[in-house]
């Protein structure tokens, strides 16, 4: 069973903004906290997440990425299951858990980004924070509620409108499905589109493409 890109809603009016300054000198910094990721209980895309994976998803997380100063997220969701150094706009500093509930705090970068949603945040815009994950889902017949199982957290990204993530997901973040290569990577699946490249002579090739694209363009 291959893994599906999950993004979960948030509520912005739950977080915090907190300026910071060291001294008169220095330029104030902008961090955000708020609840980050939820397990056990049933969230706003109707999902449920295991309280033990998760603990063990974040200790991973916290010890591989925050530590490391690697903690980066970007600003809207992408369509991938990395980031991108180019959008990054804050990097998460410390997650700490509350019963289901971990709880974040993220120091906005001073990347074009990054200073996007200081201004943003200024001007009064409520921003919050929305995980970004790879995992599977056990839907049971008859139950709109999906288990989620073997997460992988790939980063934690400043949206403005998570109310926009329903669409968004299903549109295309889980049309995608991604598996662990022999490296122990993540990377896109295209078994069913190979196995179709395969059975074809050569000079359909390239009609198979042009019908796979306007397929994916009607899709989206």
């Amino acid at each position: 069973m291959a893994f599906k890109l999950l993004v979960e809603k948030t509520d912005p009016s739950e977080f915090e903004y907190i300026i910071e300054e060291k001294n008169n000198k220095s330029e104030s910094r902008l961090y955000i906290k708020g609840p980050y990721m939820m397990a056990s209980d049933v969230n706003k895309n109707n999902r449920v997440y295991d309280l033990d994976s998760m603990v063990q998803e974040v200790t991973r997380y916290e010890k591989e990425m925050i530590h490391t100063k690697r903690a980066m997220g970007e600003l809207n969701h992408p369509t991938t299951a990395e980031v991108d150094l180019e959008r990054a706009c804050h990097i998460v500093t410390e997650m700490k858990q509350d019963g289901n509930i971990f709880y974040g705090k993220s120091k906005i970068l001073q990347t074009p980004c990054g200073t996007i949603v200081k201004q943003l945040v200024l001007d009064g815009v409520r921003v919050g924070m929305s995980s970004r994950a790879l995992g599977k889902i056990d839907q049971e017949t008859n139950s709109e509620v999906g288990h989620v199982t073997e997460m992988k957290l790939v980063a934690i990204d400043c949206v403005a409108d998570p109310s926009y993530s329903d669409a968004f997901v299903n549109g295309i973040l889980e049309s995608k499905q991604w598996i662990l290569n022999r490296s122990g990577d993540f990377e896109e699946h295209f078994d069913r589109f190979e196995e179709g490249l395969k059975k074809l002579p050569n000079r359909d090739v390239d009609e198979y493409f042009r019908n796979k694209f306007i397929e994916f363009i009607k899709n989206i």
